[in-house]
């Protein structure tokens, strides 16, 4: 994949999608976006954003549909918390990780590599 970015051509080296503009992502709320079948859910923390699979390991409901609190991002259905930057639950119910995936953000453009989990 090419990139013109500032006059330049290079080449990519990972398989990062563009997901959407940086200008899109409201601070601590929750984006849902698909790469190909995969549900991500994006969440803008000031200069940083977090993506991790959009589906609650306990409930498997969209956590796009939930909350950003101090713990994490929260599912609306029974309130699982899961850390944005490892997609550890960091309150019950729920005890497995959801999958967090590398976000790299260009200028306006924000680029996720589904191919690169941390569970």
């Amino acid at each position: 994949m090419f990139v013109l970015k500032e006059g330049f051509v290079r080449m990519l080296t990972s398989k990062a999608i563009r997901v959407c503009a940086l200008s899109d992502l409201e601070d601590q709320t929750p984006f849902a976006v698909e790469v190909g079948d995969l549900p991500i859910v994006l969440v803008r923390d000031g200069n940083e954003v977090h993506a991790l699979r959009d589906q609650c390991s306990h409930a498997q409901v969209p956590l796009s549909e939930g909350k950003i609190v101090r713990e994490g991002i929260e599912c609306w259905l029974h309130g699982a918390c899961f850390d944005l930057r490892t997609g550890t639950p960091t309150s019950p119910p729920a005890v497995q990780p959801v999958a967090v995936y590398t976000v790299r953000v260009e200028g306006d453009d924000v680029f996720v590599d589904p191919g690169t989990t941390s569970h």
